[in-house]
């Protein structure tokens, strides 16, 4: 048993271009899921790729709503790097594996799973990034609407849904989210490398715009205006400690999807070293400098427009000048197909391929989960918020089990030694078969986890579970590494004799 194998080295990091072994069985291979024959990512590309992930309404939205909760500037800059500091650690223990050998994440999960149980976290994430990517779709073109409506004021008739309206969109709406939605698939359809270049795009063009925006602001309002606590500080001593920790988790919680699946990137890394690299660039340090010009621009709206506005499009809209509203709200929309593609895209891709490798390909994965996020309708899925709660969190109770399991496998069970050959063999004699190919480790402490992550999703009126929500992907997280970490000693071990 030997450390996860190197792989062979070709000419492209196109998707496509796995090393596929005459040994490998076609049940549990194609192009997109083998072996990356070159891995050249470097430090900037993993850094692009969080720039992307940060950089949108959502990323501008959550980093305010931080400044909101009461605490004084420096407590939620502790919060904020505390929390930005967990993610960034457990991104770079996910990365490891994948980008050691090669392979995305639901591949290098058969090490946990078993080979086809690999499925069930895989199908998991999958159906989550596609609620999302219709959400994030629907929120990119609503932004995209405000520019439409603020050029060409006549199209206002067909932005009332109620006039002109289907399953509960505008006819303008429809056509802004069908433009994105087309123009998202166009850029997934050119392959991994295409999207590579339109990420380190898009989050430096995003930091252009911002730092205009805010520029801008303070020469309307002057530096003094500049204030780092949104709203009255509420919370002192210790009773701040509760309000801190929650902020904590509201940063690891947001980054929770992209962090389980960060494998289906980091493989394209050509070392460790510049993945994590990228990510220290992209996570603190990123996360920080966004957060400050987030406060520092909602903070000015106030004696600029009389109102506190936390959503950038809608500020953006406000300035009495076409072209800036233009650069703005399409940079912002830009950003968001951004942060779309490569969380809520390319995750599914993979997923899906992996479910039937023979006849579902990265591109096709991907493609239902593009089809799947409209037939969810979710413009309604957002305007319903008790929808969200029990269908996305639902979900999300799994993550943080699923992330539990991965990590207890590779550093506490096996020590970070992969064998990557048997995680494509359905022989009995692989390390990664089990019984009719399912780790029952691996679902036990998955089951288990989830359904203690899910008690205060479900038991919202319980005693201590309004509190206890906000942490319910360590509650999973914790479970499933304790539980998989006692099962799996016994059963995984055990193959590697």
């Amino acid at each position: 048993m030997t450390e996860v194998a190197p792989h062979p080295q070709a000419e492209t990091t196109e998707t496509g271009a796995g090393v596929v072994k005459p040994g490998y069985d076609p049940r549990l291979t194609n192009d997109d899921l083998a072996p990356l024959r070159r891995q050249s990512w470097g430090s900037y590309n993993i850094f692009a790729f969080w720039m992307s992930d940060v950089h949108s309404v959502g990323g501008y939205v959550t980093a305010g709503s931080l400044f909101m909760l009461g605490l004084s500037s420096w407590q939620v800059l502790v919060a904020l790097l505390i929390g930005i500091g967990i993610v960034n650690v457990f991104c770079n223990l996910v990365a490891r594996p994948s980008q050691a050998s090669g392979v995305p994440y639901p591949v290098i999960c058969r090490a946990a799973f078993g080979v086809l149980g690999a499925n069930i976290p895989a199908i998991v994430r999958g159906l989550i990034a596609v609620a999302w990517y219709g959400i994030q779709t629907y929120l990119a073109s609503a932004a995209l609407d405000v520019v439409l409506l603020k050029l060409f004021p006549a199209l206002t008739p067909y932005a009332n849904v109620h006039e002109y309206g289907f399953v509960g969109l505008s006819l303008l709406g429809w056509c802004s989210f069908t433009l994105l939605w087309v123009l998202q698939a166009a850029v997934f359809w050119t392959g991994m490398e295409s999207i590579r270049r339109f990420i380190d795009f898009c989050g430096p063009a995003v930091y252009v715009v911002m730092f205009l925006l805010t520029g801008y602001l303070i020469h309307r309002a002057g530096w003094s205006a500049i204030d780092l606590t949104l709203g009255e500080v509420r919370y002192t001593g210790w009773s701040s400690v509760p309000v801190m920790l929650g902020a904590i988790a509201l940063v690891v919680s947001y980054f929770c999807g992209p962090m389980l699946n960060f494998g289906d990137f980091s493989r394209y890394g050509r070392s460790f070293d510049a993945v994590r690299r990228g990510n220290f660039l992209g996570l603190p340090i990123n996360f920080l400098v966004f957060s400050i010009l987030v406060v520092v621009t909602t903070s000015l709206t106030l004696p600029i427009f009389g109102e506190l506005i936390t959503d950038p499009v809608a500020t953006v809209a406000r300035i009495d000048n076409a072209f800036a509203i233009a650069l703005g709200a399409l940079t912002f929309a830009i950003a968001t197909v951004g942060i779309n593609i490569v969380a809520n895209f390319i995750s599914p891709a993979f997923d899906f391929s992996n479910a039937n490798p023979r006849r579902i390909s990265w591109r096709a994965g991907g493609m239902i989960a593009a089809v799947g996020s409209v037939l969810i309708t979710p413009w309604n899925l957002y305007n319903s918020p008790s929808v969200i709660h029990y269908t996305l969190e639902t979900l999300g109770a799994f993550i943080g089990p699923l992330f539990g399991v991965l990590i207890a496998d590779y550093y506490l069970v096996r020590k970070r030694r992969v064998v990557t050959d048997d995680l494509f063999t359905m022989s009995p004699g692989g390390r990664y078969w089990y019984r009719r190919g399912y780790h029952p480790a691996a679902i036990v402490a998955t089951v288990v986890a989830a359904a203690a992550a899910l008690v205060p999703v479900l038991w919202t009126h319980g005693p201590g579970m309004a509190v206890a929500v906000q942490y319910t992907w360590f509650i999973g997280m914790a479970v499933g590494l304790v539980v998989y970490a006692a099962l799996g000693r016994h059963t995984a071990v055990a193959r590697e004799r």
